[in-house]
């Protein structure tokens, strides 16, 4: 299974590019002869998660050349060794006092490890190619390192310490761009926060119900409320409508190389961790992937930034995913996990493609480009292989896997869903049709510019060979996915393939219908844009309520204080301006001492006498007890 793989990928690499990759044919040369043999014990000695935080360490204090080259061989080890690894593979350990598993090797862990690992070596070379710098790069491995803990992580405490590091590593990689991305940095921060503290808290009373972090303690998370708060923590990271907003306010800001790192891992690795908690499924979930898809792909159509109507795609392609694991069959989830493995090839494609546009244009808006196919033929080529891949046009990967997951909601009759899903597959081929035609095609371009570079060519030409391979022969997917699923997974069928094309043609017709209105439209709200204001105005008022109680306690208390000082060092002034006070009922006023204090005299009855002395006896009384 796996020489026939690599066979066929060099195979492909070698009709594209065979004079640039000729060193990496020869590197990979090995597994295609299966000359290479490595030892369990070396494959196990410590989590592979390690060797890319290292090379990060290193990268910073390196020559620019060499450490990207040692970033993206780190990278690419991983990716071989998540293959060879054998399943069943773990590293047990003792961490905080807990039993702990660090290095874990399963189905869906090892596909993780693989394209997570193939996926940030070619993004390192995409970085060198786009004058990325060396500490920019640094962390961005630190992001690939804390990822790949996260998945290859046997159990929940390690996970989140890897979640909570990864949160840490990616925010770091948006701000060391500067300007916009700062603000956006720091809003995708309090995201990711909020989204460890629920899950820590799901995880503590996870391990209260149960007794233990491991996975193999229980199946999934424990049902009740640990399971909702793990839902939630965990739905941030995937983009839940409604806790999306930091997606796509920040994947556009920061340089163009750190978007393709950042559009693959957290979402990803959020459905992993979604399919431990849920690894039967839950249909909340699944609707919950339906209204991602749907949502996503409707936002997305109104954007004119590109990157930004890239990442309501992450939301809407993720939402599939999360679809495939709510289903929880053994088809919907291998089709969830082929759908991240492919959505990884073609989304960092897509960014890497946009990203050479901006690149070459400086221009990130739609409205200010066109025509640009022939000045940038390559780049408008593997630009059609990637749109046609997300939007599972038959022949692509996408369609293969989006397919499986659509496949499922209709064998168990999840009419509704089926609908959602089909409707932001047709919502997806209309964005991508109008980024298409309005960055290549529509109008003449005013502006001479050249085509990608050859590092930039070489990246892309690879990952959408990979699109078109696994769309032509899915079997190479199907051999590397998690249980059984994939052998359910017919997608060439009639059906099938009418499905993907009338996909096609109804967005075609719809753009077509649509293109005069969306072309006047600028940017549009999203839903931060009401929620925002009341958490501003409410944490405020909050923050002026709790300032302003302090305040009234403070002066009670100095008012307090002043007076019980003067009554103590004063006790016949303080006894006169009591009497003073009392109402002229009680008292006889006599004029003023020399002090400005009247005189008063005692004029109450017995009556009245005895009820006072009450009143201060039972205050006493009460002080005292």
């Amino acid at each position: 299974m796996g020489v026939s793989v690599f066979t066929m990928i060099i195979t492909t690499l070698t009709t594209h590019a065979a004079g640039e990759l000729a060193p990496i044919l020869a590197l990979l040369a090995p597994l295609q002869s299966g000359g290479l043999s490595v030892s369990s014990a070396t494959l196990t000695a410590f989590p592979p998660a390690f060797l890319v935080l290292g090379a990060a360490l290193l990268v910073p204090f390196l020559p620019r050349g060499v450490g990207h080259a040692l970033g993206g061989g780190a990278a690419a080890l991983v990716a071989i060794w998540s293959y060879l690894a054998p399943v069943g593979t773990h590293l047990p350990v003792r961490f905080l006092g807990f039993e702990a598993v660090l290095f874990y090797v399963d189905g869906a862990s090892q596909l993780m490890g693989i394209i997570f690992g193939f996926i940030g070596a070619g993004a390192v070379l995409y970085s060198y190619a786009s004058e990325a710098e060396n500490v920019q790069t640094a962390y961005a491995l630190s992001y690939v390192g804390t990822s790949l803990g996260a998945v290859f992580a046997g159990d929940w405490l390690t996970l989140l310490f890897f979640w909570e590091l990864m949160a840490v590593t990616s925010t770091l990689l948006v701000w060391h761009y500067g300007g916009e991305a700062i603000r956006a940095g720091f809003r995708y921060a309090l995201f990711h926060g909020i989204s460890g503290s629920v899950l820590m808290a799901a995880i503590i009373w996870h391990y209260a119900e149960v007794g233990s972090f491991l996975f193999s303690a229980a199946n999934g998370m424990t049902a009740g409320v640990p399971a909702v708060l793990a839902a939630l923590g965990i739905g941030v990271n995937v983009g839940f409508v409604g806790l999306h907003a930091w997606l796509p306010d920040t994947y556009p800001r920061p340089h163009i190389a750190a978007s393709v790192f950042l559009c693959v891992y957290t979402t990803k690795t959020g459905v992993y961790a979604m399919y431990r908690a849920f690894p039967d499924g839950a249909l909340a979930l699944a609707y919950m992937g339906g209204a991602m898809a749907v949502f996503g792909a409707g936002l997305a159509l109104l954007q004119n930034d590109m990157r930004r109507l890239l990442s309501y795609h992450i939301q809407s392609q993720v939402g599939y995913m999360i679809a495939g694991i709510g289903i929880g069959t053994a088809l919907a989830t291998a089709g969830a996990f082929a759908h991240v493995y492919n959505h990884i090839l073609y989304k960092s494609l897509l960014f890497m493609t946009v990203g050479v546009l901006i690149y070459r244009t400086e221009e990130e808006n739609l409205k200010n480009l066109g025509g640009l196919h022939r000045e940038m033929p390559l780049t408008t080529v593997v630009f059609a292989v990637a749109a046609l891949s997300i939007a599972g046009l038959p022949g692509f990967n996408g369609f293969v896997s989006k397919g499986m997951v659509i496949a499922a909601a209709h064998d168990e009759h999840l009419q509704a869903l089926w609908w959602l899903l089909i409707i932001g597959g047709v919502g997806t081929f209309m964005s991508f049709i109008k980024l298409g035609y309005y960055a290549f095609f529509h109008g003449e371009s005013d502006i001479e510019v050249r085509d990608a570079n050859r590092g930039q060519s070489i990246v892309m030409v690879v990952v959408g060979a990979l699109c078109v391979l696994y769309g032509l022969y899915p079997q190479a997917l199907f051999a590397i996915l998690p249980g059984t699923g994939a052998a359910k997974a017919h997608p060439f069928t009639i059906g099938h393939l009418q499905e993907g094309f009338a996909l096609a043609g109804a967005g075609l017709v719809g753009f077509y219908l649509l293109k005069g209105p969306l072309s006047k439209v600028g940017r549009v709200p999203d839903i931060d844009r009401l929620y925002n204001p009341l958490l501003f105005y409410g944490t405020r008022s909050l923050t002026r309520g709790v300032t302003e109680a302090y305040a009234a306690v403070d002066r009670l208390a100095v008012r307090f204080t002043d007076d019980f000082t003067r009554a103590v060092t004063g006790p016949d002034r303080t006894v006169a301006r009591a009497l003073r006070a009392l109402p002229d009922a009680l008292v006889e006023r006599q004029g003023r001492t020399d002090g400005g204090v009247p005189q008063v005299r005692l004029r109450a009855g017995i009556g009245t006498s005895i009820l006072v002395i009450t009143l201060v006896l039972t205050i006493a009384l009460f002080l005292v007890l």
